[in-house]
């Protein structure tokens, strides 16, 4: 997968805050996973990847996420944290 950007977090918080708590988690790993296949298949191929994009989490959501909060709303910092809880958790499951 790609370096991931502070963009990245903030899009993928958008995509996956109307999700209930517990949902948010195997959301956030399903598109790490596709980020990462997509990234794979750019690099084996040269083109972006039809469905997922360039190997960025942005890339992965493939759909324009809601408008960004302001981060005094509770879901939406609650989104955040699990984004990068859950890439924290990635991360260290693929060293």
């Amino acid at each position: 997968m790609r370096m991931v950007t502070h963009g990245d977090v903030v899009t993928t918080a958008r995509a996956v805050r109307h999700l209930c708590p517990e949902a948010r988690r195997d959301e956030i790993l399903r598109l790490l996973d596709r980020a990462h296949a997509a990234d794979l298949f750019r690099k084996r191929t040269g083109k972006l990847h039809p469905f997922w994009g360039n190997g960025s989490l942005h890339g992965a959501i493939g759909r324009a996420a809601a408008a960004e909060p302001f981060l005094s709303d509770t879901g939406y910092l609650e989104a955040m944290a699990a984004v990068i809880e859950t890439l924290l958790d990635w991360k260290h499951r693929k060293t």
